[in-house]
């Protein structure tokens, strides 16, 4: 790389939105035509650098993809009502609406608001995470709708929403810590009846590193908008930080995080990138809201320079002849269902695929936030 390598995590966060874009337009974010997490957790971290930087662009970028999948009507295309991925996009559907008043946007996001109180729960009260997957929780749905509902609540008095989230967030606790290790299993079948699922707790047999990775963002999102005497909120406030916590004893001496996260050194096993991004954007949040002493951003620092030091630059040469040069964010797992040790180490790996460039956005801005 040359001599102008960011110096920040602003300027990687720059570099890796730069290097999207000259790669996929706004409507062209794969998967196209679906109104999807994938684009949905990207999304979200350029909309978190337009916060800092206020670069015109990046918010056009946005909704280039989204106006690709909301008719002019409001009507959400292209989305599965029965997947909470397939929620999660709706996020950006609120800084649009504030930004440019348009009320296809509000429409939009009733209409999503509509499905998510209408979602199949399991007899335990959890929400199913697709039809596909009938009654079973995973981790990954606290991000899918979380910070979807709590945001609408508070924005459009739906305290009932925001009450909801909460509840979704305990009893995922309740149903997949695991009291010995602090840590949390990727999901939780109630019928005890999958192939993965054991016999007796119903849970599946690892912890997986991205799927731990979207609770602390979950979460400390949701608390983004409850109030400071909701009910909830302290308990909330000390699940994060516990999950938090307990996942430091289990950061390798690189500063990364594994794919299977209590099996650092394991043969097979792999440091991951995605998740050890959304681990730093989780402690550094943290630490900036006050719900961890600042000790914590030791760790987070840490995480934050064994992405940095992973990372690759390619050379490009455009049209005119000007050289430039792409940031590629690597060892990040493709998305996966729920296995076993084999099954999770033997994931592919890709290099700058939108769950893996959301989550280092996410890293970036927030580390950005607490540092500055």
């Amino acid at each position: 790389m040359s001599a102008n390598e960011p110096q920040s995590p602003l300027g990687y966060a720059q570099a890796a939105i730069e290097t999207m874009q000259r790669k996929y337009r706004g409507a062209e974010l794969p998967p196209v035509k679906h109104f999807h997490y994938h684009q949905g957790v990207f999304l979200s971290g350029v909309y978190q650098l337009y916060r800092l930087n206020g670069d015109e662009c990046y918010l056009q970028y946005i909704k280039d993809w989204v106006d690709s999948n909301v008719s002019e009507s409001g009507k959400v295309l292209n989305y599965d009502r029965n997947a909470l991925d397939d929620i999660q996009p709706g996020i950006l559907l609120f800084p649009l609406l504030e930004h440019t008043q348009d009320q296809r946007y509000r429409r939009a996001l009733d209409e999503l608001a509509h499905d998510i109180s209408i979602y199949p729960k399991n007899d335990e009260g959890g929400y199913w995470h697709n039809d596909r997957a009938p009654r079973e929780m995973w981790l990954d749905g606290l991000y899918m709708g979380g910070p979807f509902m709590t945001e609408y609540g508070a924005k459009f008095n739906r305290p009932d929403l925001i009450d909801e989230a909460a509840r979704q967030v305990e009893l995922m606790h309740e149903k997949t810590c695991v009291k010995k290790t602090g840590l949390w299993r990727h999901a939780y079948d109630p019928e005890h009846a999958q192939p993965w699922a054991d016999r007796q707790t119903g849970l599946s047999p690892e912890y997986w590193g991205r799927s731990m990775g979207w609770v602390p963002v979950a979460i400390l999102n949701e608390l983004d908008y409850m109030s400071p005497n909701h009910p909830e909120r302290t308990t909330l406030e000390g699940i994060v930080s516990d999950l938090l916590i307990s996942l430091c004893e289990y950061q390798d001496e690189d500063g990364r995080w594994w794919q299977v996260v209590d099996k650092v050194g394991v043969e097979g096993n792999w440091p991951e990138n995605s998740c050890t991004c959304l681990y730093v954007a989780g402690l550094s949040k943290a630490v900036r809201l006050g719900i961890l002493p600042a000790e914590y951003l030791a760790p987070a620092r840490r995480g934050y320079q064994g992405v940095i030091s992973s990372l690759r630059w390619e050379e490009m040469t455009d049209a005119e002849g000007n050289t430039m040069y792409d940031l590629l964010v690597g060892d990040v797992c493709i998305g996966t269902g729920v296995g076993d040790y084999d099954f999770y180490c033997a994931r592919p790996t890709n290099v700058n695929d939108l769950h893996g460039v959301g989550a280092f956005l996410l890293m970036c801005t927030e580390l950005e936030m607490v540092t500055h």
